[in-house]
């Protein structure tokens, strides 16, 4: 049997697993990230885990790589570099140090980009060779696959859409500052902004969202209010699908990709977030682009789908050696 590694860093948990080619995650264990002070220390107990998860499985001769998707996580040099939600700074070459841990190759890359590789070695990308995976979370992330091959850009950091300009000199991001990107409105954080403003523009409206202080509103708020019929909730939703697809026509004509798929907590709200982004997309693209592209759901399970992408890596991983 051939298993893969996979392991999702984030802000607060460290996620990984043992992953066989059907996408069966087999293994499991978690850490929390901001508890070690140092990379080094991160990166040991890490590895701790990561031998007893193998040990478990019969040992390294079955292991074929470790994957890592890591937030700034660069795929051509293995470094996270100056992630701005973990607590070690600077240039970390995280890939060489696990694989001196565990003498296994490792390959790494940003979360969302593992994400795309994911879809398209266990998920709703099977098949493909050009589409483009959304996250909606509490940021927006996106990976871009053409041609079969996932875009990297010159230095590794290729397909930050979320960060793209779509309402210029609109909404302030709250971190970087920068005014109108999607991730300020299509993101979880973006949705309960809308709903604070839509509250504050219509004083005499009553809405199920008024039981909460406005600066308490979170996207749950705002789906669990949705699902009771709450109007401004709703429009909350239709307000973020325009946003969503006039951005999804501008990625369309960029890249004239197969499918659109996405992925992350604002899904769960079906209709009510699909139907305007669908219409909007539809309605701002050219002709040659119109009704092509389809925008789907992810069919990654979602408590799975971060260790799965991360495990994808070494599949492409392997198949890139390959073909050398």
């Amino acid at each position: 049997m051939e298993y893969a590694v996979g392991v999702d860093i984030g802000g607060t948990n460290t996620k990984c697993g043992i992953v066989n080619r059907r996408g069966e995650v087999l293994q499991y264990e978690q850490l929390s990230t901001p508890e070690y002070e140092t990379a080094e220390l991160f990166v040991d107990a890490l590895c701790v885990r990561l031998n007893l998860m193998i040990e478990k499985v019969g040992g390294h001769e079955h292991i074929k790589g470790i994957g890592i998707g890591a937030p700034n996580g660069n795929y051509y040099t293995g470094t996270i570099e100056y992630a701005p939600n973990l607590r070690w700074t600077g240039v970390i070459p995280l890939a060489d140090m696990v694989s001196a841990k565990t003498n296994l190759p490792t390959a790494l890359t940003n979360d969302a980009n593992a994400a795309a590789v994911g879809e398209m070695q266990y998920g709703a990308a099977r098949g493909m060779r050009d589409f483009i995976t959304i996250t909606l979370g509490t940021g927006v992330g996106s990976g871009i696959v053409a041609n079969g091959q996932l875009i990297y850009g010159h230095d590794g950091f290729a397909g930050e859409l979320g960060h793209t300009i779509i309402r210029p000199g609109g909404r302030p991001h709250w971190s970087t500052e920068i005014a109108g990107s999607l991730e300020a409105y299509a993101s979880a954080t973006g949705v309960a902004l809308t709903a604070r403003e839509m509250l504050a523009e219509n004083p005499g409206k009553d809405s199920l969202l008024r039981k909460y202080k406005p600066e308490e509103i979170t996207s749950k708020n705002v789906f669990e209010c949705a699902m009771l019929g709450d109007s401004i909730s709703k429009e909350v939703y239709r307000f973020t699908g325009q946003i969503l697809g006039e951005s999804l026509a501008n990625f369309v004509m960029f890249s004239s990709p197969e499918a659109i798929i996405l992925f992350g907590g604002l899904i769960k709200a079906g209709k009510l977030i699909f139907d305007p982004t669908i219409e909007h997309m539809e309605k701002n693209l050219l002709p040659i682009f119109k009704n092509k592209v389809k925008v789907i759901k992810s069919d990654l399970h979602e408590a799975d789908a971060a260790i799965l992408g991360a495990s994808a890596l070494v599949w492409e991983m392997k198949q890139s050696h390959a073909s050398l």
